[in-house]
């Protein structure tokens, strides 16, 4: 009885979920066919971006979010790694990096133009070397600036300087398994993952020590996930001996029981959990399902309520989750999925039905912003900080350029030369520096390749004129 009244509160109970319209997906993708359990997919308010087939290194595609329709088969890829690409991240501090991880061992940060590729982009900013075997996991950090995780397949966590391109802290001795996933707490004081040895460990990266773990945190085989929660409170997916789906809810302090644990469906499917710690709702993505489900989270029992699931008739290969600053608040939306099929990517759009007009705030607390709470020193140096919330009563318009403003002072100044290519990330060249004498001699090379391009390219014209009247004479 208690469950049902809790859950009939609940104003999500009503949630729905709805596809969007063929001319709104992006088509003609070949979504890659790689076997690894990430996600393939991420969004953010500019850019949606794929992890794509690549014949000879790895590749993926990010378009503008209006870029719907049919996708060329020439349209260019970032395509720098050279094995298949397993994981990426856009930067949560500027919409316009990304990092990717690969088979070939190497992370690597990217810097997308403003209005999307024009070109194949095959220079990243940095290349971050130090795995001995593939990456499968990035994360960046949530409220420091240029600080990014990386795991892969030699058990091993390294957290990036990206500002700096050196590697900080080195978790080579944590793990016994294969690392299923990663997740930062709140704050990103703390981080937990789950392991094939069917552990969960919440570590102190800057103490380099485990503070909590769990054991058989499922029972079965087949891979787990876990993720914090805003409450610190850490949620996880997995199977059961009896290769039952299950989720649990556990608190670090206390490991020895979880505090809700519950069983689902006997689907071998891995499930991807998408948190959103404003409302509290947890979305499981099972890859390879044809549907999604959702649970709210609360501190009365049963503690993770279902509310209920969308189904569709496509499996989904993948997943992105976009933030909450890219969603329509005007239609009272509340999630918006990007749904990976064989071919195409279906935005599945989650809304609470509302009556009225008005800016909902129940339903739009302030969240995570686009501002960095500390920088990455900061946060080498043992700071804390929650993220930097913003309203969105007014929705959010992205800042024109934000990657152009300075901070404070930027790291990279006193560094040697070597680094300064990922200067990008911080402080795009400042127009001052165009004077000096490096920069004249760049300007001359650049603009007589400029020059020679365009010779050619009229050049070409004249040939094509002069094919196209040699056919006008043959056909007449």
């Amino acid at each position: 009885d208690t469950m049902r009244r809790v859950v009939r509160q609940s104003k999500f109970r009503h949630v729905f979920g709805q596809a969007v319209k063929n001319d709104q997906c992006y088509d003609d993708i070949r979504v890659s066919r790689v076997t690894w359990d990430s996600s393939f997919c991420a969004v953010n308010p500019r850019f949606v971006a794929i992890i794509v087939d690549a014949s000879g290194g790895g590749a993926f595609l990010v378009l503008p979010l209006h870029k719907t329709g049919r996708i060329d088969k020439s349209y260019p890829t970032v395509c720098g790694h050279t094995g298949p690409v397993l994981d990426i991240d856009w930067c949560p501090h500027n919409d316009q990096v990304i990092a990717s991880g690969s088979e070939d061992c190497t992370v690597m940060v990217w810097q997308i133009p403003e209005n999307g590729l024009t070109l194949s982009l095959t220079e990243p900013v940095v290349v971050l070397e130090g795995h001995s075997k593939r990456v499968g996991i990035v994360a960046w950090h949530p409220t420091a600036r240029n600080v990014l995780l990386s795991a892969g397949c030699d058990n091993a966590i390294i957290i990036w300087n990206v500002g700096t391109g050196e590697a900080l802290i080195n978790l080579d001795d944590m793990h016994v398994d294969m690392i299923y996933n990663v997740s930062w707490n709140r704050n990103g004081s703390l981080i937990c993952t789950a392991s094939k040895d069917k552990k969960v460990r919440v570590i102190d990266p800057r103490k380099q020590e485990i503070v909590a773990e769990k054991e058989k945190t499922h029972e079965g085989a087949r891979p787990m996930r876990a993720i914090f929660l805003a409450d610190g409170n850490i949620f996880t997916t997995g199977f059961s001996r009896m290769s039952e789906r299950q989720l649990a809810l556990w608190n670090p302090k206390n490991m020895e029981e979880p505090i809700a644990l519950h069983e689902m469906d006997t689907s071998n499917g891995v499930l991807l959990p998408f948190y959103d710690p404003d409302t509290n709702i947890i979305y499981l993505c099972g890859k390879g399902d044809s549907s999604i489900r959702y649970f709210e989270i609360t501190d009365e029992s049963p503690y993770v309520h279902y509310l209920n699931t969308f189904s569709s008739k496509e499996p989904q290969r993948g997943m992105g989750f976009m933030p909450k600053r890219g969603l329509d608040v005007n239609k009272c939306e509340i999630a918006r999925f990007f749904k990976l099929h064989e071919r195409k990517c279906e935005p599945i759009i989650m809304t609470v039905p509302r009556k009225s007009d008005l800016f909902q705030d129940d339903l739009y607390p302030d969240t995570a912003g686009p501002e960095a709470a500390l920088e990455a020193e900061e946060w080498f140096e043992g700071k804390n900080a929650d993220p930097l919330l913003i309203s969105l009563k007014h929705g959010y318009i992205p800042g024109k350029n934000r990657d152009l403003k300075v901070v404070k002072k930027n790291i990279l100044d006193n560094k040697p030369a070597g680094n300064k290519k990922s200067d990008l990330i911080n402080a795009p060249k400042k127009a001052a520096d165009a004077s000096n004498p490096q920069n004249d001699a760049k300007l001359d090379e650049i603009l007589k390749e400029l020059k020679s391009i365009k010779d050619t390219i009229s050049n070409q014209d004249e040939r094509i004129a002069k094919l196209e009247q040699q056919m006008a004479k043959i056909a007449d």
